[in-house]
């Protein structure tokens, strides 16, 4: 049998401080007998991070004209995407690298389907969060759990890891653009009826002042993205 294929999609938006090091990191992961496609998505940058993901090697680009949101930049992702494995990855330094081969694990051994990095069940490194970002990531995770009807303790993470035929299944359906896509896709997974895991994971959180995006009105939001895409949406 041929090496099997980790599409690595990296959504990014103004990251250029950071987007060469996580490509760096991305490349020096060793993962036995697999090979990696990294697909660098920028969703309409103007602070020149477009212009150094040009001229870094052996990757694909995708340029969009226009800020689409994560979710929408996860979706032309998923669209480009050939691997057998697939997982999502931040622009920024927040999650590392170097944790693939345990995230993978559990679909190569044939345990799982999906896998979700969670930075609440880890004794890894893990940045300490604001009361008030804990409580919102939290209370987000217990109502996903209540709606789709499976238990996880950590919907918003980043890290999703999704054998080939899951991710290709939900392409099709995915419409979130900002961060409603960590719902969507928590509430049409557990639709699928796939068996899902999770892996803890470390976590170097960074503040507004780093340059974090995701703010207050993303978690109001979130709300309703867990209610519609649970209760509303196919």
């Amino acid at each position: 049998m041929g090496k099997k294929t980790l599409s690595i999609i990296i959504p990014v938006y103004n990251e250029k401080n950071t987007i060469e090091e996580i490509i760096r990191r991305i490349k020096s992961v060793p993962l036995k007998d697999i090979e990696k496609e990294i697909i660098v998505i920028d969703d309409g940058s103007t602070d020149g991070t477009r212009e150094i993901i040009k001229k870094i090697p052996e990757i694909k680009c995708i340029f969009s004209e226009t800020n689409r949101g994560k979710g929408g930049s996860v979706k032309l992702g998923f669209e480009n995407a050939t691997g057998d494995m697939l997982i999502i990855q931040d622009g920024d330094l927040e999650y590392d690298p170097s944790e693939y081969p345990k995230l993978i694990e559990p679909i190569l051994s044939k345990q799982a389907r999906v896998v979700y990095g969670t930075r609440f069940m880890s004794g890894c490194p893990h940045a300490v969060l604001k009361f008030h970002h804990y409580f919102a990531n939290r209370f987000l995770t217990f109502l996903s759990n209540i709606c789709s009807g499976i238990f996880l303790t950590d919907m918003e993470t980043c890290y999703k890891v999704f054998h080939k035929d899951v991710y290709k299944a939900l392409t099709p359906h995915l419409t979130g653009k900002r961060f409603g896509i960590e719902p969507e896709l928590t509430a049409k997974i557990a639709r699928l009826n796939v068996s899902i895991y999770e892996v803890g994971i470390s976590y170097y959180g960074r503040t507004h002042k780093d340059g974090k995006k995701i703010g207050w009105k993303d978690g109001v939001a979130a709300i309703w993205h867990i209610i519609n895409y649970n209760f509303f949406s196919k």
